[in-house]
């Protein structure tokens, strides 16, 4: 469905290559934007998302931009004119973060830095900001980063001096998304999971009870949208999005995927910056969240999805709530394998 905010408007989306670039695009382009811009590092990668859409009605309001979001010089020409810049250029494997934790901080703090201030003297009307639930309660170098790269753009929401009067418009504003575990993005569990099955190894798991929360690229998307269209400046945007144990999560892969074999589960131990849960929203969060009245378009991959605003500066309106992790209440193994059905059938379809 057509929204009239975005009519004849130019997109930027940083890092916009990934799984989520692929299927934020794919929903853009239903839209009547003048221009979608991809901004990244990986020409290889721009020219196998270019040949992907080539087909597309609409493909001609697709562009490229190359560079590293720390360089300004390559930033502030792919800002000109932009009204919308989602911010999704990031270091987000775990491992190589603890590795390269210098690396982690360039980028998703200092990288983010840069992008919030040319998007800024670009006068870019709005800027979402990518970020994850490792950014609460972080241990490990991503989270860590990503902590930090919120505090970076809460801090420039505070500089535009309306965080206190929502209603008023700013030049730029700054709102947050948190996403959880995009399931078949690129570094995570599901494609590793399914090769291993299908190739009768045992399957590696760090812990059996871990839990993660489990989000679509689709419902990734449909958060955006809802940030896009509904968030103010300093407000942190969430999905109660659906979670699930490793255990959970690999016995329905083994039903969808395994062919009747059995697959054995081998038990790693945690790797460095991992936790055995993942807090979506903090306690002091939970107490000043409201319900978002949003309605997703793509509501053929999990119907009432609920939404949660968390302002910046805003009261306590529920004193009674908890915060709001992986381990709450995870969903059981038929609930997963139609979140995975559904996600079979996208990547069969596209």
């Amino acid at each position: 469905m057509k929204n009239s905010v975005l009519k004849n408007k130019i997109i930027l989306i940083t890092g916009g290559t990934g799984s989520f670039g692929y299927a934020a695009v794919k929903r853009l382009l239903e839209q009547d934007l003048k221009e979608i811009r991809i901004f990244s590092r990986d020409g290889v990668k721009q020219s196998k998302m270019a040949f992907h859409f080539q087909k597309h009605r609409d493909s001609s309001v697709l562009h490229f931009f190359n560079g590293d979001i720390t360089d300004s010089k390559s930033l502030d020409k792919a800002m000109k004119g932009v009204d919308l810049l989602v911010h999704a250029a990031a270091v987000k494997e775990v491992p190589y973060c603890e590795a390269n934790p210098l690396e982690a901080a360039r980028i998703n703090i200092f990288g983010t830095g840069n992008v919030i201030d040319c998007a800024v003297s670009n006068n870019v009307g709005k800027i979402i900001i990518i970020s994850t639930d490792k950014a609460c309660y972080p241990v490990g170098a991503m989270g860590i980063s990503k902590a930090m790269m919120e505090k970076v753009a809460f801090s420039a929401a505070e500089k535009t001096g309306v965080t206190r009067s929502p209603d008023k418009e700013s030049i730029t504003s700054v709102c947050i998304v948190r996403f959880g575990n995009l399931l078949g993005s690129a570094g995570t569990v599901v494609p590793i999971f399914v090769t291993q099955i299908k190739e009768g190894k045992h399957l590696t798991v760090t812990n059996p009870e871990m839990t993660r929360f489990m989000m679509t690229p689709d419902d990734a998307v449909d958060l955006t949208f809802c940030a896009i269209l509904e968030g103010r400046n300093g407000d942190l945007i969430i999905q109660e999005a659906p979670s699930a144990t490793l255990e959970t999560l690999t016995k329905a892969l083994v039903d969808l995927y395994g062919s009747g074999r059995r697959s054995e589960i081998e038990v790693l131990g945690p790797r460095p910056g991992e936790k055995l849960f993942e807090t979506m929203a903090t306690q002091s969060e939970m107490f000043k969240a409201t319900d978002i009245p949003f309605i997703s378009e793509s509501t053929d991959s999990g119907p009432g999805k609920k939404y949660l605003r968390i302002p910046l500066n805003g009261s306590f309106v529920n004193p009674e709530a908890m915060e709001f992790n992986s381990h709450s209440s995870p969903v059981d193994k038929e609930h997963m394998k139609s979140i995975l059905i559904y996600l079979k059938f996208v990547a069969e379809k596209h």
